[in-house]
């Protein structure tokens, strides 16, 4: 089981090899993380100045200063600081996002409400899951792409840009750019 890598004082990185979710330097990431995600989903909707600082705070700093997006509340997320977004991204209500791994979503992305984002995965062998180890692969949504509502992006897929994918679906390997894919698995059904 890999340790953490420490990036800097405000985020851990965590490698794609088993880890321990229980490790005080990462409860304490999610605590403050879960605290910001409160804060930002008690706040009446709108475009505010105490939204945007509030996700200034909890999303990559190096890009989310930067960048043009909304994320309608309720919004949820383990760390935060995993989660890089691009120019003109909107998340929809009640999105989450499990970032132990990070998760680059592109230019003028839309995600439908509840759509859930997991880069952490359990162990399939039941001994290693028992013990309490998890994994995180990365997830990458490339610019143009339109996520329906209540779809699931699993650990480590990539999905190309300008794809559509139907609500609903989960999407367990990676789409191509350029197609509409649905169902569970999600699978490619014709072009853009």
């Amino acid at each position: 089981m890999n340790k953490l890598n420490k990036q800097d004082k405000h985020s851990v990185e965590l490698s794609e090899q088993y880890y321990d979710a229980a490790d005080s330097e990462l409860i304490k990431a999610r605590l403050k993380a879960h605290k910001l995600c409160a804060q930002y989903n008690v706040l009446a909707s709108g475009r505010g100045k105490q939204q945007k600082s509030i996700l200034s705070q909890l999303l990559d700093s190096n890009l989310s200063k930067q960048s043009d997006y909304y994320i309608e509340p309720p919004f949820h997320c383990d760390y935060g600081f995993n989660i890089h977004l691009a120019d003109g991204v909107y998340f929809n209500f009640g999105c989450t996002l499990l970032d132990a791994a990070p998760i680059h979503i592109g230019q003028r992305v839309k995600l439908g409400p509840n759509v859930q984002i997991y880069t952490v995965g359990h162990p399939v062998d039941v001994a290693q899951r028992a013990s309490g180890v998890e994994f995180c692969l990365p997830i990458t949504i490339e610019d143009d792409v339109w996520i329906g509502g209540a779809a699931i992006i699993l650990p480590g897929v990539t999905i190309g840009a300008g794809s559509v994918i139907g609500a609903g679906s989960v999407v367990s390997k990676s789409i191509p750019a350029n197609v509409v894919a649905v169902g569970n698995p999600c699978q490619v059904i014709k072009p853009t």
